[in-house]
């Protein structure tokens, strides 16, 4: 039993990442219009980032805030790309924005593989103090990282959807996402907005890139993949787009996750999830909880 409720406790935590992940990717999907595949290697970029900072300055705070301003340069870069592809088909076309998004990612991939630390991970010793335990009791046990984490995610996402539901920019964002031709004739900038969404997703994936070099203690240039695949199995088991169901399956992601490698070898937790993945899409192929495209 003890080992369970650690296990859940590892999951929470990792669950919180995950949520700030698949958020940014559905507010993309919903707002800009385009499937970002590779959202989470840009954010495994910013860790790259983050630990040069750190490098330089030996300041936890300057790699937090270089993970953060990266992400946003690095989406915001991106939005003319894909404006540009959509603008040159001639509508919105999520399809063609995901093969751009798998093709920046595996250049932002093989330039961390070749270009950054000769392709082996990197560390971040810096942050070595925040896996000790806060609190322990027989085999349960809970770190300074896993509370930093959980907490920044809760009060992220909690921020988030506040701008969402009690801001006129949130108004924009949802209108958007219900009916961009509505929204259009309503007189709501959709490309300024667009760009708006780009920003407060970099923002969102600045803060999830700190919170994995916290809990992780690591990075490698494959951890974008398996995090991007990740990402789409959550949204697809939720529903494409849908921002509340995100928020919960992705939560409970990372405890089964956590639960399986607690119990069996680590490598099972990818298949369980996908097998889950496998299920629901045959059940219910417009997600749990239904898209919202």
């Amino acid at each position: 039993m003890e080992v369970l409720i650690a296990q859940i406790i590892n999951g929470l935590s990792l669950g919180s990442i995950y949520v700030l992940l698949v958020t940014g990717f559905n507010l993309l999907l919903l707002v800009a219009m385009i499937i970002h595949f590779s959202f989470p290697v840009v954010i495994v970029l910013s860790m790259y980032t983050a630990w040069f900072a750190m490098q330089l300055t030996g300041s936890i705070i300057a790699g937090a805030a270089a993970a953060i301003v990266s992400a946003v340069i690095i989406n915001m870069i991106s939005a003319p790309i894909f404006q540009k592809v959509m603008g040159q088909r001639g509508s919105v076309d999520i399809n063609a924005t995901m093969v751009v998004s798998m093709g920046m990612g595996m250049l932002i991939t093989e330039f961390c593989s070749h270009s950054i630390n000769k392709g082996f991970p990197i560390s971040f010793q810096w942050l070595s103090g925040a896996g000790e335990p806060l609190w322990q009791h027989g085999l349960i046990s809970v770190s300074y990282a896993q509370v930093l984490t959980l907490a920044v995610g809760i009060i992220a996402v909690g921020v988030l959807f506040r701008i969402l539901y009690s801001t006129k920019a949130g108004r924009a964002f949802r209108a958007i996402a219900e009916n961009p031709d509505g929204a259009k004739l309503a007189g709501i900038p959709v490309f300024k907005t667009g760009l708006r969404s780009y920003m407060l997703t970099g923002i969102l994936g600045g803060i999830s890139a700190a919170l994995m070099a916290l809990l992780l203690g690591s990075a490698s240039p494959d951890l974008g993949d398996l995090l991007s695949h990740k990402v789409l199995g959550v949204s697809i088991i939720a529903g494409l787009g849908n921002l509340g169901g995100g928020l919960v399956v992705a939560l409970l992601l990372g405890i089964v996750e956590a639960i399986v490698q607690g119990f069996f070898s680590g490598s099972w937790s990818n298949a369980v999830v996908f097998g889950i993945m496998l299920v629901v899409v045959l059940v219910k192929p417009r997600g749990i909880f239904g898209t919202k495209l």
